[in-house]
């Protein structure tokens, strides 16, 4: 325990060595201070995600250990760093923290820059708000910024019912998609229900088989279902991939295809934070909550989220 004053601690699940969930625990750390341009937030909830099991299995990009995890936000403005014009303490915010090295926010206080974060939508509560950061940043930016879905395309996005997957799902119906989805079987009633068009079962289908002129895939599993992916497109058409490394097969594949490959990471922006929160005030994007968890259970969170077989988002909520 820190020997702070408690007035100037916060809880916060760290880990000093790498391993499985059992290496997280709470800790008392010293609550960080905004600098110029940055805001202190009251974290209310906190989305667990599989980049959070993977860094705190492998260090991922963060190497070795201590560190606190977490990069989805909804909380509440504490205090503002010089310069903030767009928050003042006492509204109510949710983003992402800049991926990857501004995680954090399994913690009862997180600083970032004020550009991070987009006024929580009215309609919506902190656990709902808290889900949506990261995968909806990272569905928005793989099928608008990169992929440019347009209405009467058809879209293959597979995991469909996963944490980017179902909401990825519902921007592309929202911009005028057809959609295609994989899951298992026994998640496509699911899949109906937050609007795909045509589920298929993977373990019973062969995707690349059953599948032609896609115009947009979203890769969320990478490896060799990135390359089989490709062969699925039509002339032009683009397979975005969210893991970032893997073989050059993928690439020398989408030339000799003529169609186009692109690897990508998530990245922290208040215009896509802005639009996400624009089709949740509309009614067209929800995050589905497979589980809530109070942060001093944080373990739990990651064994559950490690099965790979929930629907939807995990969610940390800090009183």
């Amino acid at each position: 325990m820190s020997d702070v004053n408690t007035a100037n601690t916060m809880r916060a699940i760290s880990q000093d060595v790498l391993g499985g969930p059992g290496v997280l625990k709470e800790i008392e750390l010293e609550r960080p201070a905004p600098r110029p341009n940055e805001v202190l937030v009251r974290v209310r909830a906190a989305g667990v995600n599989p980049t959070d099991w993977k860094h705190r299995a492998t260090g991922g990009f963060l190497g070795e250990p201590p560190f606190v995890l977490g990069w989805d936000v909804s909380g509440v403005v504490e205090a503002t760093g010089i310069g903030v014009a767009a928050f003042k303490p006492g509204d109510e915010v949710f983003g992402m923290l800049s991926y990857p090295f501004g995680h954090g926010s399994h913690a009862e206080y997180v600083t970032a820059p004020a550009r991070a974060f987009a006024p929580k939508p009215a309609g919506i509560d902190h656990t709902q708000a808290g889900a949506l950061p990261l995968v909806s940043l990272t569905a928005w930016q793989a099928l608008v910024e990169r992929a440019q879905v347009r209405a009467g395309q058809r879209v293959l996005i597979h995991a469909a019912a996963g944490g980017v997957g179902h909401v990825a799902v519902q921007i592309a119906k929202a911009r005028g998609a057809y959609v295609i989805g994989t899951a298992s079987e026994g998640k496509h009633d699911f899949l109906r229900e937050i609007g795909v068009d045509e589920p298929i079962d993977y373990r019973a289908t062969d995707f690349a088989e059953a599948v032609r002129d896609v115009d947009v895939v979203l890769d969320t599993i990478g490896g060799e279902t990135s390359v089989r992916s490709l062969r699925v497109l039509r002339p032009g058409g683009v397979v975005v991939s969210i893991l970032p490394v893997g073989s050059d097969d993928f690439y020398e594949e989408a030339e000799r295809l003529g169609v186009r490959a692109v690897r990508m990471l998530v990245d922290a922006d208040h215009h896509g934070m802005r639009a996400i929160a624009d089709l949740v005030e509309e009614g067209r994007l929800k995050a589905t909550i497979a589980g809530t968890f109070p942060l001093a259970e944080a373990a739990k969170a990651h064994e559950l989220g490690e099965t790979g077989r929930t629907t939807g988002k995990l969610v940390l909520l800090v009183d």
